[in-house]
């Protein structure tokens, strides 16, 4: 059942994401799927194509794991890349554009496995 919940949840935001722009284009048919995975994808229809098989496998991993796992994994890589203290890590946490309670929780698991 898990398993079913992710691949759906990868599925879906691609799908969201075309049908956003697809109703945005104006067009309909196969003027309108042309029009959409050309608009999505920096070289036209196949561009269109990969960035909705990234985006969806980067959702199932999203929903796999979740996002705070994901952001605490990448911000202890910086960590290691660029030699920061837990201190400096911090200041660049607060600077992050995400809420107050997962700038907490991503300090405390960057505590916790120092």
């Amino acid at each position: 059942m898990d398993e079913f919940v992710e691949r759906l949840a990868g599925i879906g935001i691609p799908a969201l994401i075309f049908l956003t722009v697809m109703s945005s284009t104006g067009l309909v048919g196969a003027a309108a799927i042309t029009s959409t995975l050309a608009s999505l994808g920096p070289d036209g229809m196949i561009g269109g194509i990969v960035l909705l098989c990234v985006i969806s496998t980067s959702s199932s991993i999203i929903a796999k794991y979740g996002y705070s796992a994901i952001i605490t994994a990448t911000c202890k890589k910086i960590m290691a890349k660029e030699n920061l203290t837990v201190d400096q890590m911090n200041e660049k946490i607060d600077k992050y554009l995400i809420t107050k309670g997962l700038k907490e929780k991503i300090k405390s698991k960057i505590r916790e496995s120092v």
